[in-house]
Parts: structure tokens; C-alpha cells; sequence
């Protein structure tokens, strides 16, 4: 029988801060009159509707709409909540002027851990990778060092290496990310989660 962790994204109760993943991953927070909205792009239709659910989950029940999948002229997803008051303080707190920033000593949530595998996750080699976002160089670092402060170490890689992400790698750090995140999503590909 396996034991699961206290920090498992399944045990932790939903929040507007579980989107902070997908800001991580390359997503976009953008202020609004009406608070915020929080937008990604992704390829796969699995991952544009696991990210919707994580949308509508983290926000406050009882919108007729908290969030939809667009599509974009390229064919690909466009996952975005609706505008948002709730998500005004994220949306604020991954911004300095025009730039994104990782909010200082900010460490992810089992949740956001999620958020961000769902977004751009991906298995390697036995290894994993997580995206980075590829207009947002100053955020690679910040980014680790966040995940460092979670438990799992990880490396910064590239365009060359698959990037840029950070990857992980050994069986013990593969595996504390997976008990953080949970079982994947029932139409994901078996590449899209960590190796067991």
C-alpha cells in the first residue's frame, strides 16, 4: 500500500495561488478593471483541459464562467480565466513594470507544482522537465531556486538540452515531485508525467 504525502496537490484545498504554476511554466497575468486575468498557451487539448479545471477549481465557486480554452491562428490552446479580483494580488505580485518576476523566497505549492506540470511538463530521457518561459530569462534562476526551497533540486537548462527548463533527475527528487503533483490526468500521455 502506498502511502500518500500530506503535500499532495490532491490534499491541498484549491486557491488562487495554485495558478502561480502557470506563470512559471510561461504563462501571462494580465491587471484588468475587473481584477485579472491569468492566460496560457499550450499544445495539447489534454493539457488545455486539465488547466481549465485547475482554472475553475481556484477560483471562488459560483461564476457562471471562471475560465475557457480559445484557440489561437497557430492551432494552438489559449487557456485563460475570466477576469478576476481574486487573482489581483498573483497577478501583481509575478510583475515589476512590464517585466515577470518570481516573487521574492516564493516556494510552490503542491498545487502549483501541478499547475505547472500540467502546463509544460514533460519526461526525458528519465529524466523530467519542467518549462520555463522563453520570454522571461530572468525568471530560469529564481525559478530553481524555488523549487530548491520545495525539496527537489534541479538543474537549468537550455534551448540545446530541450529548454529552456529545469530538469530533474534522480529516482528520489522524480519521486517527491510526483507524490507532490499526484496521478496524472486519465488522457494524458505516459510522457507527460514523471517516470516512476
Amino acid at each position: 500500500m502506498q502511502q500518500l504525502s500530506l503535500f499532495a496537490a490532491e490534499s491541498e484545498e484549491p486557491s488562487p495561488s495554485d495558478l502561480a504554476g502557470l506563470l512559471a511554466a510561461g504563462g501571462h497575468a494580465v491587471a484588468t478593471g475587473a481584477g485579472a486575468r491569468i492566460s496560457i498557451i499550450v499544445d495539447d487539448p489534454w493539457r488545455a483541459r486539465a488547466i481549465l479545471l485547475m482554472m475553475e477549481q481556484a477560483l471562488p465557486a459560483g461564476r457562471p464562467q471562471a475560465a475557457e480554452i480559445l484557440e489561437t491562428d497557430e492551432g494552438r490552446r489559449l487557456a485563460r480565466t475570466d477576469p478576476a479580483p481574486e487573482l489581483r494580488r498573483l497577478a501583481g505580485q509575478w510583475q515589476r513594470g512590464a517585466a515577470k518576476r518570481v516573487p521574492d523566497g516564493w516556494t510552490p505549492s503542491a498545487r502549483a507544482l501541478r499547475a505547472w506540470s500540467l502546463a509544460a511538463g514533460r519526461a526525458v530521457d528519465g529524466h523530467y522537465l519542467l518549462g520555463l518561459d522563453p520570454h522571461a530569462e530572468q525568471t530560469h534562476q529564481p525559478l530553481a531556486a524555488a523549487l530548491a526551497r520545495a525539496g527537489i533540486a534541479v538543474t537549468v537548462i537550455g534551448p540545446r538540452g530541450g529548454g529552456p527548463a529545469v530538469r530533474v533527475t534522480g529516482r528520489r527528487r522524480l519521486a517527491r515531485l510526483r507524490e507532490n503533483i499526484g496521478d496524472p490526468p486519465p488522457d494524458a500521455p505516459p510522457d507527460a508525467w514523471p517516470p516512476v
